[in-house]
């Protein structure tokens, strides 16, 4: 840009207009390129929100009661005709709020008595578990009435000699 004052220089100006040609950020620009990681026939369901986890929980539980009010109709209606056949309809339906889970199968994870840490070493003497060499020395200067107290707070009733 000229400096204040200093008028612009024109070009020779014949009347035809010269062609520009697309500019250097145009010509760099990914926004016309074609993007084939995107589907280009998806509509967004704009009707479609996400719901929380207590929303999600409500709604389980209404359709578990609306299906148990449902089961006790039909049974009433069975029985108020005469037909007392019970064709195994207590099954109950896995949702969020009923799933079980077998036991895992990874082993259980013991924890320091004493800074609640995870505890890979246990003291023979006491019983205590303990998560590094500075709890160690600290539980050797314990008295039996505290391990006994500490044991007990993990639920070990274990005497200590």
């Amino acid at each position: 840009m000229p400096p204040k004052g200093v008028p612009r220089k024109k070009g020779p100006s014949d009347g035809a207009a010269t062609p520009q040609g697309p500019s250097l950020a145009e010509q760099l620009s990914y926004l016309n390129n074609p993007r084939p990681f995107k589907n280009p026939y998806y509509n967004k369901n704009v009707n479609r929100r996400a719901k929380n986890l207590k929303t999600v929980l409500t709604q389980e539980r209404e359709k578990d009661r609306l299906r148990r009010e449902a089961l006790r109709q039909a049974r009433a209606e069975r029985t108020a005709n005469g037909m007392d056949i019970d064709d195994g309809e207590d099954e109950e339906e896995l949702n969020y709020s009923s799933i079980e889970a077998p036991p895992s199968v990874l082993p259980q994870r013991h924890y320091c008595d004493i800074t609640g840490l995870e505890a890979p070493y246990t003291d023979p003497a006491t019983g205590l578990r303990y998560h590094d060499k500075s709890v160690y020395a600290l539980i050797q200067g314990l008295s039996p009435n505290v391990v006994k107290d500490y044991l007990s707070a993990r639920g070990v009733n274990s005497i200590v000699k």
